[in-house]
């Protein structure tokens, strides 16, 4: 078996890839409302895991993923191709900013964004592109993800809670400015234990005008509990993680 990581129904070879699978990528995939869209774009899509789980929870929807860097791109298109799924996802080389002079809009958009704001720059440049935000800036991201959903749809992000937090922030700003109207309809905060503080937020907005009122659904989620994961978290990713 290839360099990677093995789920229940599908393989993702991060051999030439900047990123391994994570944590972090396993939730936002399980957690996004995705089953009802017909169309997803997978921003910043990696080798392909978030594009692949969304093709494995919903079976009608035509998922397209799209990132700036070749090896990931190429790595994406092996496990799609690779994957049950292949008729129903497409990876492209392409920025968020071209991707947007296509004009073509979207159910929902998923996307594991940049972050790491002020932290240290990794030295792997793979890596330093999939986490540095200098090649997709949030107040980008934000405007962008506008454009390419349809009214109504939904934005999926997972981001640790400094940084998600700030996210927010620069949202109800946007708004405030009437500039690209969001309301953050999901927002649960992870904890690795109930000791621990909040690690990260799953945030989810949703395309809508700024007199459609939309109540946040605020939940918490622990991944672990006593000596093994939680009910919850096992609830959340058993149709992916291998040992669930």
């Amino acid at each position: 078996m290839s360099k990677g990581f093995t789920c229940k129904q599908f393989h993702i070879d991060t051999s030439e890839c900047g990123m391994p699978v994570s944590t972090d990528g396993i939730l936002l995939g399980a957690w996004a409302n995705i089953e009802k869209a017909e169309t997803i774009l997978d921003i910043g899509c990696g080798a392909g895991l978030l594009s692949i789980m969304c093709a494995q929870r919903n079976s009608d929807a035509l998922i397209t993923g799209i990132d700036i860097e070749i090896n990931a791109v190429n790595a994406a298109k092996s496990n799609c191709e690779q994957s049950p799924w292949k008729t129903r996802l497409m990876i492209e080389m392409c920025s968020l900013q071209r991707f947007v002079n296509k004009k073509i809009q979207f159910t929902a958009v998923i996307c594991n964004p940049p972050y790491f704001n002020n932290g240290e720059r990794s030295q792997q440049t793979q890596r330093a592109l999939a986490r540095h935000t200098e090649s997709l800036s949030h107040q980008r991201l934000l405007n962008d993800c506008h454009q390419v959903l349809e009214e109504g749809g939904k934005a999926s992000f997972i981001l640790p809670a400094t940084e998600g937090f700030a996210f927010i922030e620069l949202l109800n700003h946007f708004n405030q400015q009437k500039e690209c109207p969001f309301a953050v309809s999901r927002l649960t905060k992870v904890y690795t234990t109930q000791k621990k503080p909040v690690s990260r937020l799953l945030i989810e907005l949703t395309k809508a005008d700024q007199d459609v009122a939309i109540t946040t659904q605020q939940t918490s989620l622990f991944i672990h509990q006593g000596e093994g994961f939680s009910d919850a978290f096992i609830t959340l990713t058993k149709d992916f993680y291998l040992k669930m």
